[in-house]
């Protein structure tokens, strides 16, 4: 299973490094990443493997919403199949 994290806020030195690592922590693996800094603001979107995480699904979204908050940033984390619902005509 996969999850899609986006992260939106001001551009600042680390922040692929914070994201990247807390995914590491929790064993999540980075399969693909899209980002872009306009002017001041950043933007990422990746997506992560899921399936060999080594903490709850639900305790890493968290995780990943308190590192926003601690960093200035908004990060999102989404589960895949919540993701494509979103997205179905």
């Amino acid at each position: 299973m996969k999850a899609v994290i986006s992260v939106i806020g001001r551009d600042a030195i680390g922040i692929i490094n914070k994201v990247s690592g807390k995914c590491a922590e929790a064993g999540a693996n980075i399969l693909d990443v899209s980002q872009s800094v306009m002017k001041e603001f950043f933007s990422m979107v990746m997506v992560v493997e899921i399936d060999n995480m080594t903490v709850p699904f639900a305790s890493f979204v968290d995780t990943m919403k308190v590192l926003g908050e601690e960093s200035g940033l908004e990060i999102h984390t989404m589960h895949e199949d919540i993701f494509a619902a979103m997205h179905k005509i």
